[in-house]
């Protein structure tokens, strides 16, 4: 391996260190709110619980109200831990990481200032540094984190960029993306069609069969399907479905018109191509962690 090979390999590297890093951050705020909404919806059927076995056994009763409680005040510590402070991190780590993996590419096609440039790698090197510096005070995540070893995308031109980076980005991660993101908003919305069901169900037996206690189950039921629906809502999967459809579709297009360009292209063609297609990407990014922050 050159020089210029190995200083390469080390950037690539350094982008799967904080890939990796913004990887165990989703799943740590995802785990928190997974957990908060738990315990939360434990609280409302422990609480329930505890007021009808109140009558017919005092200890269980307690126990019950006891748990309900304990699990009401543990739900905001976890709801916490996935809050806005631990989210900017994640998405900034995100940035990072997504920021050196297209410098790579970018440099690996030997386009922009890559371009017949004999020492690339140094320059890679140091516009990694300083994607890193202004990420400094993230560093910390990364501790303990090593890279996997993996040898670097077989990108040497512009026919190998469109195959390995852009035709990749379209049918193993957005494509596939939008579609688990699609399975995700129907399963909510069957969720939240069954949960509504119920409650309309335990409230006409409560008032038809004057069925005891029914009838305080059924608020309960409602709070559980208010739950889970603002969980799907905070989890953004409409709006993540959308977007990875919108960049799929526009990068396809981008595949498109490559394909119909007739012999080759000149080097200034070259990197305004990849230029684009990066910067599609890079919008999808910055929209998804825009949307992530605010709300």
């Amino acid at each position: 391996m050159t020089q210029d090979e190995s200083a390469i390999a080390a950037v690539w590297d350094q982008q799967n260190v904080w890939s990796r890093s913004a990887d165990r951050l989703k799943k740590a705020v995802e785990g928190a709110r997974g957990k908060a909404l738990l315990l939360a919806i434990l609280a409302a059927v422990l609480g329930t619980g505890s007021a009808q076995a109140m009558g017919r056994n005092e200890a269980a009763g307690k126990a019950l109200a006891f748990a309900a409680a304990l699990a009401a005040g543990a739900a905001p510590l976890f709801a916490q831990r996935g809050g806005a402070s631990r989210l900017s991190d994640w998405i900034r780590v995100r940035a990072v990481s997504e920021a050196l993996k297209a410098e790579v590419y970018t440099c690996l096609a030997r386009v922009g200032p890559y371009r017949d440039l004999a020492g690339a790698g140094a320059l890679l090197a140091e516009r990694g540094r300083a994607y890193r510096t202004d990420g400094g005070d993230l560093i910390r995540y990364t501790a303990g984190i090593t890279a996997l070893q993996r040898p670097l995308p077989p990108v040497t031109d512009l026919d190998s960029y469109v195959e390995h980076r852009l035709r990749r980005q379209i049918e193993t991660y957005y494509r596939p993306k939008a579609e688990w993101m699609r399975r995700k908003v129907v399963l909510a919305g069957r969720v939240e069609l069954a949960l509504g069901g119920l409650a309309a169900a335990l409230a006409a037996a409560a008032g038809v069969f004057s069925v005891g206690g029914l009838a305080a189950w059924v608020p309960v039921v409602a709070s559980v399907s208010v739950a889970l629906t603002a969980h799907a809502i905070a989890q953004r999967y409409s709006y993540q479905q959308l977007e990875f459809m919108r960049t799929a579709e526009e990068l396809e297009r981008l595949s498109v018109r490559w394909e119909g360009v007739p012999g080759g292209v000149t080097p200034e063609a070259a990197e305004a191509f990849v230029a684009e297609c990066e910067h599609v990407i890079s919008i999808q990014n910055e929209a998804w962690m825009i949307r992530w922050t605010v709300g």
